[in-house]
């Protein structure tokens, strides 16, 4: 993942000063001063150090202002990242002078450059049935860059910006642009609206089956992977209604051994290594959803539960599926582990079987480090 450094950093500045000098706002001073600002910071303030620099540049009035984004639109240097903190401007500058449906077109006219679906949430904060009709008319641009930001900028729980606590509370208002793209011949759109079906999916799950299920009703194509995109934290969490939906029985008849723990002592930085067997002991065939959970230590001793993907298999009744497992427990910058007995455990179609401990030894203040589980491919099974 990039840093912050490389995707606003003072060349980054004084290019985005020289664009809105051409487009009309020169002198660009405290654009031109802010490069020395934004060295060190994290990537939020980044982009509010030039977001108040280009508010700063630009006129006061809305019309002038926006007239000067639009001249830089037609330059073909205003691109990348330069564009985001000017989204986050844009967004600010036309609800502070109550411009609400033009700060939103503006919006739209930049997403292409690079996506808008931050800069748009102010205006769903702000008065969420008006934002709302312009973003449904999104749905039916030519550009998928807009079609995606309806979707993208309404979803309830996006990644990195506040949650949006109205949808949280009621998702049904966003429902419309959802059912107008889940068919959309881009992928880029559908994959944000399987994303956005998965946020609501965390606080409204019967709805969330509900919407896939009539879907797949009514499908193109790419509808079942869209939905089972959309349905993946349910089938984690073993939502019984979004595994039928899936065609995965919960009560699936099934032998499991295992999991057999390999590596019963892992060093930070090092591999869990697990096998596991599983046959299929019913009389039909058996859609398998095959996940392992990591029950973590917690600081006081506890164990708190993560789910990772294993695979999807398909047996014939007596077929037996045996494979390994690698996970990494590597360090990063989103967990921190604490040693002492953790346990792994099978989860098939959403049921959890069998469960094996394992000791994960690292001293009590070892760095931050995430989880890993699936970065490691490697994955070796066989049917028999």
């Amino acid at each position: 993942m990039p840093t912050a450094d490389e995707l606003i950093n003072p060349r980054t500045t004084d290019a985005l000063a020289s664009v809105m000098e051409a487009a009309g706002a020169a002198p660009a001073t405290a654009l031109r001063r802010c490069g020395a600002l934004v060295e060190g910071l994290a990537f939020s303030r980044r982009v509010t150090t030039v977001k108040e620099a280009v508010l700063a540049d630009l006129p006061d009035a809305y019309p002038a202002f926006a007239d000067v984004v639009r001249t830089a639109l037609s330059r073909s240097d205003f691109t990348g990242w330069m564009t985001f903190p000017v989204n986050a401007a844009v967004a600010e500058r036309a609800l502070t002078c109550h411009v609400f449906e033009p700060g939103l077109d503006l919006l739209a006219a930049l997403t292409p450059r690079l996506t808008a679906e931050m800069a748009v949430r102010p205006f769903l904060r702000e008065d969420l049935p008006r934002a709302l009709r312009p973003v449904l008319a999104w749905t039916r641009h030519p550009d998928p860059h807009v079609r995606r930001l309806a979707s993208e900028g309404t979803r309830p729980r996006l990644p990195w910006a506040p949650r949006l606590a109205a949808l949280i509370a009621d998702c049904s208002p966003t429902l419309p642009v959802l059912d107008a793209l889940y068919r959309d011949p881009s992928e880029y759109v559908r994959r944000s609206v399987a994303n956005h079906l998965n946020d609501i999916s965390h606080d409204h799950p019967d709805t969330a089956v509900a919407v896939a299920a009539r879907w797949l009703a009514e499908p193109e194509p790419t509808t079942p992977a869209l939905v089972r995109h959309g349905m993946r934290t349910l089938v984690k969490a073993g939502h019984p209604n979004a595994l039928a939906l899936l065609g995965h029985d919960p009560y699936v008849r099934v032998q499991v051994v295992g999991p057999d723990v390999r590596t019963p002592e892992v060093r930070l930085g090092e591999h869990l290594v697990f096998g596991y067997e599983i046959t299929n002991t019913g009389p039909h065939n058996a859609r398998l959803v095959l996940d392992y959970v990591i029950h973590h230590r917690k600081a006081n001793g506890g164990l708190t539960p993560k789910v990772f993907k294993l695979a999807t298999r398909d047996l014939a009744p007596g077929e037996c599926w045996s494979a390994v497992r690698r996970h990494s427990f590597r360090e990063l910058s989103t967990r921190r582990y604490h040693f002492g007995v953790h346990r792994v455990q099978l989860q098939i179609n959403g049921r959890p079987h069998g469960s094996a401990a394992f000791t994960l030894d690292t001293p009590p203040d070892a760095a931050l480090c995430g989880p890993g589980g699936t970065s490691d491919r490697h994955h070796e099974g066989t049917a028999r």
